[in-house]
């Protein structure tokens, strides 16, 4: 790093979410909205900041990983914390979050971006980027089928493995056809019904790839900055769109850019 841009990172360590009074702090919000663990809300917060730095230095486009997007979307909230207090106050730069447009071109695009930000972050700071934060492109990319779920009235299972659930499937076609069996006593009424279960099941597992490859479509989109020190546009105006990515319900999340002297207006 250069002179100014070590400057520059002091003072995005040094940012503060909160006022001193705040009960439900931004990483307690943050950690209870998305079910993570203190520890890991803690270091995904710190990535946020890794990627605000990147967004203001980094010599191409940037594109977050999931975690560090959604600590992003949050912020963007905090709107007098984001816009006054670190794009005006901390970077003298705005940085602007956009929705992405989908598309195949677009998924290239940011899947080079985000590829690209791993060597940019290895650059500036000197060893890669946490995997369990960064996770790698396919999976960035592709693993995107979120839902907004109330956990109080709701529980999630997580879906099994792919080998567990082949599992799964013959255990339960040989229950169907053996209780089928035993109450018709005709064999070939169970061979006839094994294969009906057997093309059920065939075309659930299609339709649930067809749905993957679908979401993974979807893309993050990239993030550059303009200086907006000094200007007379009045930040705290400027509206955000989080979680409006284009991606139907797949919860494909956002990406950034600049909008020159003024902001919003996506």
């Amino acid at each position: 790093m250069t002179h100014l841009e070590n400057q520059l990172w002091d003072k995005i360590q040094g940012f503060e979410f909160d006022e001193p009074d705040t009960q439900l702090t931004f990483a307690e919000r943050l950690k209870r909205e998305n079910g993570w663990t203190h520890d890991y809300t803690q270091q995904v917060i710190e990535e946020y900041k890794k990627f605000i730095f990147l967004c203001c230095t980094a010599p191409t486009a940037v594109t977050p990983s999931d975690p560090v997007d959604q600590a992003w979307h949050l912020h963007l909230t905090y709107t007098k914390s984001y816009w006054n207090n670190l794009c005006r106050d901390t970077l003298g730069k705005e940085i602007h979050h956009n929705p992405t447009k989908g598309g195949k071109s677009e998924q290239e695009k940011f899947s080079t971006l985000y590829k690209g930000l791993h060597e940019i972050y290895s650059e500036y700071f000197g060893q890669h980027p946490p995997a369990h934060i960064w996770q790698d492109s396919k999976t960035r990319f592709s693993d995107t089928d979120f839902q907004r779920v109330n956990m109080a009235q709701n529980w999630v299972i997580k879906k099994p493995s792919v080998n567990n659930l082949s599992l799964i499937k013959q255990l339960a076609a040989a229950t169907i056809v053996f209780l089928c069996i035993r109450a018709s006593g005709k064999g070939f009424i169970g061979i006839f019904l094994l294969v009906a279960v057997i093309i059920i099941l065939n075309n659930i597992s299609k339709n649930n790839k067809n749905k993957n490859n679908n979401n993974s479509s979807c893309s993050s989109g990239s993030c550059s900055s303009f200086t907006c020190a000094g200007d007379s546009h009045g930040h705290s105006g400027c509206s955000s769109h989080s979680g409006d990515s284009g991606c139907s319900s797949s919860g494909c999340s956002s990406g950034c850019s600049g909008c020159g002297g003024g902001c919003g207006g996506d």
